[in-house]
């Protein structure tokens, strides 16, 4: 089939590959978010998906949206069968999905109807969900909502992050959505409408949803530390400045007022509203990631100071 693969980050880029790897697809563009600046420099840089297309020799659209007159023209002039998505991150209007003959299919890292949504691997480790996984389905206009052809299930691990379990779901979600693409050639493969039951929604995450409040369970700080790692990031505030957390490791300590601090010689504690977790690696604002241990030793933390 011919294809316009739409992406933008990383975790785009093994679908990318295993079609452009395909002997029996071609991808004739791909679509991707416009160049932006990024890192301390604020150099313009082509998203990950489009320097791949560049290297490949593919032509790379980068519309500021996607229901452009001059996008849409180019998109029907190219006669792609199927468009294939993974991350793209804009909307796509009515007049775009109508292009290809069978539609346009995203890779979604959740095993829907399960969060719908921006951040899917995310709340999968907030909610402590033991098991995750991908799906393929038609893009219709409701969010998420379109008509699965196929999913993959992955256990999520115990100490597992978002980005550890996403860049492994990015992994066997290529393969799915590449048989997706042989079975939608092929004629065998048929999409079936979401059940109305078990939806969930999992809105993008923002900064402020990643600050950790230690008046809740050890558990559930645990799981939200990792849930935001990498992105945006976990933080707290200490001495009135933020302080960026890696993840953290819930105890068995029982006797510390919620958000207090004990240095140990090997390990600092934070208590919470159940038992007390152990740091792990911590930024401060203007300073290096270091261990917990080392950070507390530098700062000489008084007896009863907090984190909050």
């Amino acid at each position: 089939m011919r294809l316009v693969f739409a992406g933008t980050p990383e975790v785009a880029l093994p679908s990318l590959r295993a079609l452009i790897d395909s002997p029996r697809h071609e991808v004739v563009a791909v679509v991707t978010r416009p160049d932006a600046p990024a890192g301390r420099g604020r150099k313009v840089l082509r998203s990950p998906v489009g320097a791949l297309a560049d290297e490949h020799g593919i032509e790379v659209l980068t519309p500021a949206k996607a229901g452009a007159p001059d996008f849409l023209a180019r998109l029907a002039e190219l006669e792609p069968d199927c468009c294939p998505v993974v991350a793209y991150g804009a909307l796509l209007p009515q007049s775009a999905l109508d292009v290809p003959e069978h539609g346009w299919v995203n890779l979604h890292f959740s095993l829907l109807p399960a969060w719908r949504g921006a951040a899917p691997v995310q709340a999968a480790v907030r909610h402590g969900d033991e098991i995750t996984g991908a799906s393929t389905f038609r893009i219709v206009r409701e969010l998420d909502a379109g008509p699965v052809f196929g999913v993959v299930t992955e256990k999520v691990r115990e100490r597992d992050t978002a980005g550890e379990l996403l860049e492994r779901l990015s992994v066997s979600g290529a393969d799915l959505l590449l048989s997706t693409m042989d079975g939608i050639e092929d004629g065998t493969l048929v999409a079936v409408d979401q059940p109305a039951e078990g939806v969930s929604l999992a809105p993008k995450i923002t900064v402020a949803d990643a600050r950790v409040e230690f008046t809740v369970a050890a558990t559930a700080i645990d799981r939200l530390v990792r849930g935001v790692t990498p992105d945006p990031g976990a933080w707290t505030v200490f001495r009135g400045e933020r302080l960026k957390l890696a993840p953290v490791q819930p105890t068995d300590v029982t006797d510390l007022a919620v958000g207090e601090l004990r240095v140990e010689k090997r390990r600092v504690l934070v208590g919470t509203a159940t038992t007390a977790v152990q740091l792990g690696e911590v930024q401060a604002q203007g300073k290096k990631r270091m261990a917990a241990v080392d950070w507390a030793r530098g700062s000489r933390i008084d007896v009863g100071e907090r984190l909050g």
